[in-house]
């Protein structure tokens, strides 16, 4: 017996449920920001007209919208219900625990002065641990913040924020570059100073107009070491 076309179960629970393609769309938004890939209207509108099949992460997002099972999806004679997620069992290991995660965009390109966080693309987010709580990270560069054991290639993740208490370490915006170094702000003498975690770097001094090319982006509230084996 031939297989149901996936358009075809797709546009029958739709038609039981009211649900229209831009309803799909929206459903299908956060299952798809968490597996880091596209489904956008025009995807949608192709698998519900049949111009084109759903891969394998498309169609587990479509099945997680619907809650249905994939391979009713894929037009098998199974049942419809989506089989409930498997519970982890507890690890026996004392001192160990599964961890979850979520996805954390990193800090990328800076335009007019704005930084960028490319959420819906996979390659410029990182999956962590959810307990972080913070809104972005950022992957180190260079040594300047090596006494923090902060070192080039290490993941830095910021909670955002334009008010870091002194001796913090912040992310901050000059101009169109960021830096991460420890803050202290001077109000009544209208400076901030930034100063490096390493002695090799020059601490840097910001006053009066200088100011008005300067953004706190946020504070540094955990660090995710690079242990891959550095030349």
């Amino acid at each position: 017996m031939d297989r149901i076309p996936t358009s075809i179960r797709l546009r029958q629970i739709m038609q039981e449920r009211g649900i229209k393609q831009v309803d799909l769309v929206r459903m299908c938004a956060p299952f798809a920001r968490e597996a880091g890939i596209s489904m956008g209207k025009s995807a949608i509108s192709q698998y519900v007209t049949g111009k084109s099949l759903p891969a394998q992460r498309q169609l587990t997002i479509l099945g997680q919208a619907l809650n249905v099972s994939e391979a009713w999806l894929m037009g098998f004679d199974v049942p419809r219900d989506r089989a409930p997620a498997k519970t982890e069992a507890p690890l026996s290991v004392p001192g160990l625990y599964p961890v979850h995660k979520r996805r954390f965009p990193v800090l990328g390109k800076i335009a007019c002065g704005e930084p960028i966080f490319a959420e819906e693309d996979h390659e410029t987010s990182i999956m962590a641990s959810s307990d972080i709580d913070a809104d972005f990270c950022l992957i180190a560069q260079g040594d300047s913040m090596s006494g923090a054991h902060i070192e080039d290639g290490d993941i830095v993740f910021i909670r955002q924020t334009d008010v870091v208490p002194n001796g913090e370490i912040a992310v901050v915006l000059i101009g169109d570059e960021a830096t991460l170094k420890y803050i202290d702000w001077r109000p009544e003498q209208s400076t901030l100073i930034l100063t490096p975690a390493n002695p090799d770097y020059r601490t840097q001094v910001y006053t009066g107009d200088e100011l008005n090319r300067i953004r706190i982006l946020g504070r540094a509230v955990v660090l995710q070491k690079n242990l891959t084996r550095r030349k």
